[in-house]
């Protein structure tokens, strides 16, 4: 039976009260709280860095799954990891050496995650299976929230899958962009088993409903 996780992105959240919002959608049911880090660089806005990392580690006890949206990533890995993540991932194009990158992450004690933009290939996948904890696919062009799903993400999702259950390796299959209640069973049928929301949950006045809703739209895969 698959494990689906749900992992509110704190981009959308009231960052005036970030410990306050963290605490409060772990106890609506969050499995993770995924990190959104963007450099205005590699893409076209700034977020938040190690130290607001370090800061809401206290506050919950899931894990922190570190989305680096950075170019280059490996100076800024071990920063992380000393922070408190606990997945931290990237993409092909912020790393010279992919393989390094990967094996930098784990080397810090971390789980590691490469992440595909909508129209960046798969191929890289076939050679660094062993090393990955977690692939994340982006349904939206990264850069901004609230952003819609992105369609033809779905042929590419079960693509991955099959990927994954040929390896025969436990990787998870995260998909991040316009993940809402209405599409969550579409992307779960299509193959994913982790979910990145953030104005789907965030967004909404009561947190708790809204992850229930998704959780019932899972149930029905």
């Amino acid at each position: 039976m698959t494990t689906y996780r749900i992992a509110p992105s704190i981009l959308s959240a009231d960052f005036a009260r970030l410990g306050e919002e963290v605490r409060n959608v772990v106890a609506a049911g969050a499995d993770m709280i995924h990190f959104d880090v963007m450099d205005n660089h590699y893409v076209p806005n700034l977020t938040i860095g190690p130290l607001v990392c370090e800061a809401i580690r206290p506050h919950i006890n899931v894990p922190i799954d570190v989305h680096l949206m950075v170019k280059p990533v490996d100076r800024i890995i071990p920063d992380f990891a000393k922070a408190g993540a606990n997945i931290i991932s990237f993409h092909p194009e912020g790393s010279e050496h992919i393989d390094r990158s990967l094996q930098l992450i784990r080397d810090h004690g971390c789980k590691a995650g490469l992440v595909f933009n909508p129209a960046t290939p798969l191929h890289v996948l076939e050679h660094v299976m062993d090393k990955l904890d977690l692939i994340l696919l982006m349904s939206v062009n990264p850069g901004f929230g609230g952003q819609s799903f992105i369609a033809h993400t779905l042929k590419k999702i079960a693509a991955v899958r099959a990927m994954i259950d040929e390896s025969g390796r436990d990787i998870m299959l995260q998909v991040d962009g316009g993940v809402k209640v209405d599409n969550i069973h579409q992307i779960a049928a299509a193959g994913a088993d982790t979910f990145v929301a953030g104005s789907a949950i965030f967004g909404k006045p009561d947190y708790q409903a809204v992850i229930d809703a998704m959780r019932l739209e899972l149930a029905r895969v």
